[in-house]
């Protein structure tokens, strides 16, 4: 498969800094290596510099999807195949907006769906996949070059366990899908009854059991073993057309020993080898 890895190496809108580190940090553990060892045609895109001076994190944050989206557009004009590794979780904003998916499959241990008005700490990344539902931030999504909401019938989300009061009672009002992995067959089954034919995947690395694997501050007890998450994402592949996956929330800073790259490069070249096979 031809592929082009985007990176979007910015953390709150600080270039490099924290989980931005993350994609150049995936790429020098070797990600490049391991899907061309395995026969794929791989180019990399990275989006630079976005926003202004000040790095401020809302204007900053949807300037990063801005520029991921224009960068998933060429990518699927040239019959690549979009992977977006990303510091945080709202870049998937843009890969949506890029790819026109009409579904989303979101694995995090948090539920990312605060809005402005429930948010405690005002934490951006913490109202993403409101964002994508459409649940907030409108105007400045609605500015993403190719973005449309997408349903919350259309959204399945994965091994959430970390979420504030708020969230819990917004679940309790949407058509989310929630599942956890292992065991995400009726997930999927219902995401196919919708209709989704195109589907984006967003893998926050902290869905993770932190006691197989830590990507970054993040701790919450419980999630899937790597292998779990592999074999739970290629299932939903199988059975759902992905048109494009984001990478995101990886600090090396609590990855002493570089656990993470090669078991991405493990999950990504399954993943596609499923999506190729589909």
């Amino acid at each position: 498969m031809k592929i082009t890895i985007i990176l979007a190496s910015y953390d709150s809108g600080h270039y490099h800094g924290g989980m931005g580190q993350g994609p150049d940090a995936l790429i020098a553990g070797g990600l490049v290596d391991a899907l061309t060892i395995a026969g794929h045609e791989v180019a990399v895109a990275d989006i630079g510099r976005v926003g202004d001076d000040q790095e401020r994190e809302i204007a900053t944050g949807f300037a990063v999807c801005n520029a991921v989206s224009g960068e998933v557009r060429i990518a699927i004009d040239r019959g690549r195949f979009p992977i977006v590794l990303a510091g945080n979780c709202l870049t998937s904003a843009g890969a949506v907006a890029g790819e026109g998916a009409d579904a989303i499959i979101w694995a995090d241990q948090h539920g990312d769906l605060n809005t402005p008005e429930t948010s405690v700490y005002g934490f951006l990344d913490g109202m993403a996949l409101a964002t994508v539902l459409g649940l907030c931030w409108r105007p400045m999504a609605g500015a993403i070059p190719g973005f449309k909401p997408i349903d919350p019938s259309r959204c399945v989300l994965v091994n959430a366990r970390d979420l504030d009061p708020a969230e819990e009672e917004l679940l309790k009002t949407l058509p989310v899908i929630r599942t956890e992995c292992p065991g995400i067959g009726p997930a999927t089954a219902k995401l196919k009854a919708v209709g989704a034919k195109s589907v984006h995947m967003h893998l926050d690395l902290d869905v993770h059991d932190p006691k197989e694997l830590q990507a970054n501050r993040y701790v919450t007890s419980g999630g899937p073993s790597p292998g779990q998450l592999r074999d739970a994402a290629c299932a939903m592949a199988l059975a759902v057309p992905v048109v494009g996956i984001t990478v995101s929330a990886y600090d090396p800073a609590f990855d002493a020993r570089g656990d993470v790259p090669p078991l991405v490069g493990e999950l990504l070249n399954d993943l596609i080898a499923t999506i190729e096979g589909r």
